[in-house]
């Protein structure tokens, strides 16, 4: 006699929903001005920067970049376009680019004006940066004892 083998499946709406990478073309699309083109060119420098990354949709519409945890968001307003470090007071920025939420002691954040040029050298360094802080957390989580 055969024994009964049963799959896990997904739900049907997860089945049907789209992925977070389609989520943020369809955002940078629906942006369809500057914010929408700076935010296509930050996602490719983070994509250079770290070619592991992961693309999260996250908080009902936000574009988190992981890799061993959150690295940054991609938030949208009207004025500027904010890329926010998870774990930006602990990184060291040489170059100035944190210049946003500076009292925190754990976020820091790059708000982008519109005309406003990135220094793509410095950003990607910042976010090897993350990746590799986010890592060295990962590393020295201790193993779970077993009772």
């Amino acid at each position: 006699m055969k024994k009964a083998v049963t799959a896990k499946k997904a739900s049907v709406k997860e089945a049907n929903e789209p992925s977070p990478s389609k989520l943020i073309d369809g955002r940078i699309k629906e942006l369809g001005d500057w914010r929408g083109e700076m935010l296509a060119r930050i996602r490719g420098l983070i994509k250079q920067a770290d070619p592991d990354v992961v693309e999260e949709w996250k908080w009902r519409g936000v574009p988190v970049w992981e890799h061993d945890g959150i690295i940054c968001t991609g938030e949208t307003y009207k004025e500027v376009v904010k890329l926010t470090f998870a774990k930006g007071a602990a990184l060291d920025d040489p170059a100035g680019l944190f210049n946003s939420s500076l009292d925190g002691n754990v976020r820091r954040a790059i708000d982008i004006r519109e005309g406003e040029k990135i220094n793509e050298k410095a950003l990607k360094a910042l976010i090897r940066a993350a990746v590799e802080l986010n890592a060295s957390k990962a590393k020295k989580k201790p193993a779970k004892r077993s009772a």
